[in-house]
């Protein structure tokens, strides 16, 4: 399961409120994939039947196929601070699929 924190929820929740989003969904994607794996928040405004769609804390969690198999379980929060404000994501899942066309998340051969 993948938990939004209470912050990260409220700071959601606003941002949709403030741009008319009456039915919102955050997707999670990969930014970058090689030894680290790095991850990135969109509006999932193009939800399509692959999808898996999950919900935590009031927030529609979508992925693709892929990255849901080497993201089962994790947490996205909220920060503010004198740097600014930033989503983080953390995936906790530290299972080897031992195969990388199945989620492209780890470097298996």
């Amino acid at each position: 399961m993948i938990e939004i924190t209470n912050r990260a929820a409220a700071e959601l929740k606003s941002l949709f409120e403030k741009e008319g989003i009456e039915q919102p969904a955050i997707r999670i994607y990969i930014t970058e994939s090689s030894a680290d794996v790095h991850y990135g928040l969109a509006l999932a405004d193009d939800i399509n039947e692959f999808d898996v769609i999950t919900e935590n804390n009031g927030i529609k969690i979508v992925m693709a196929p892929k990255v849901a198999v080497g993201f089962p379980d994790g947490s996205i929060d909220f920060k503010a601070d004198s740097a600014g404000k930033t989503f983080i994501i953390q995936n906790t899942f530290t299972g080897n699929c031992d195969n990388c066309e199945e989620c492209y998340i780890c470097d298996a051969e």
